[in-house]
């Protein structure tokens, strides 16, 4: 009887090499990849991020910024005294009041007015009407003519104007009509006046000076 041989005695070498390679590529520990700090930030750096720039960091309250209130004519000092202008003038010049008072009253800060033939109380004492009149206005308009120069009570007002706000410039405003500077009182030498000459009478200077010192009172 012929013998035959096992029919993987022939392949005994082969697998036992094979299995040998599986053994040592398993075992075998991959290669580790360089990581890229731009692709792939680390944890700590983004946590280090956050706490220096945080997503929900609310910026500047732009709103919260006051800019600064223009001071105008309704502030509460305004409303301390009954008039803003208290017009003197002789009674020859009335009608030159009249126009000068329609003017303050119509503008636009619609300036109130002490008129003394028209608000002065009826029955009242002329030294002490004059004197409350000057004394409740914040400002005095002087209106300086020839019958001004000549009446005793209008020189009498103008001194009691002077002593009423003897230091407050703006206050005493002169206004010079129909005279020269020459014809100007000495007691006001000091004190500019607003030249009646111009086409509307000086009356728009004399309501800007009125206007500049009511903006001064807090």
């Amino acid at each position: 009887m012929a013998s035959f041989s096992a029919p993987h005695s022939h392949s005994k070498k082969p697998l036992g090499k094979m299995a040998d390679w599986f053994r040592q590529a398993l075992v075998k520990k991959p290669k580790e990849r360089p990581v890229s700090s731009k692709s792939h930030p680390s944890d700590n750096s983004e946590l280090a991020s956050e706490d220096i720039l945080p997503s929900s960091s609310p910026g500047p309250d732009v709103s919260a910024v006051s800019s600064p209130t223009p001071v105008d004519t309704s502030s509460s000092g305004r409303w301390s005294k009954d008039y803003d202008v208290c017009v003197c003038h002789s009674e020859e010049d009335l009608a030159v009041a009249q126009e000068l008072v329609s003017y303050l009253e119509g503008s636009t800060a619609s300036l109130r007015c002490f008129l003394q033939l028209r608000d002065a109380t009826p029955g009242g004492a002329i030294v002490s009407e004059l004197c409350q009149a000057l004394s409740n206005s914040h400002c005095q308009v002087l209106l300086i003519t020839a019958g001004f120069l000549h009446d005793p009570w209008c020189k009498y007002q103008m001194l009691q104007a002077l002593t009423e706000a003897p230091g407050a410039e703006g206050r005493t405003i002169p206004l010079l009509s129909g005279l020269t500077r020459a014809a100007y009182p000495p007691e006001l030498r000091f004190m500019y006046c607003v030249d009646g000459r111009g086409p509307d009478g000086g009356f728009g200077q004399v309501k800007d000076a009125v206007m500049r010192y009511l903006q001064t009172l807090s």
